[in-house]
């Protein structure tokens, strides 16, 4: 559910309802409502949340599940480091094969 979805993200960052709803310049009511399941954000607002949290908004409703990274402002060569991260780690959990 979306009401989740939205939680776990901002947990995961460590943020209280508060500092989401700063970063994202609506009320911590408006958060609260997402994640009890009271109201849906806007079409906008989706995008923006899908934004702040470097996500699609089809991760979001889940219709996708794939997460993206942030490298905005990174060099290359920074770009380049961060996928070898990616793909050590991928080598170390590999995904089961279907």
């Amino acid at each position: 559910m979306l009401s989740e979805i939205i939680q776990k993200l901002r947990k995961s960052r460590g943020m209280s309802q508060v500092e989401l709803a700063k970063k994202l310049g609506v009320t911590k009511q408006a958060v609260s409502n997402w994640e009890n399941n009271n109201i849906l954000p806007s079409i906008d607002m989706l995008v923006r949340i899908a934004k702040f949290f470097s996500v699609s908004t089809d991760y979001l409703l889940e219709l996708n599940q794939t997460h993206y990274i942030e490298v905005e402002g990174l060099s290359q060569e920074e770009i380049v480091h961060v996928q070898q991260l990616i793909n050590d780690i991928r080598e170390r959990n590999p995904l089961p094969k279907l």
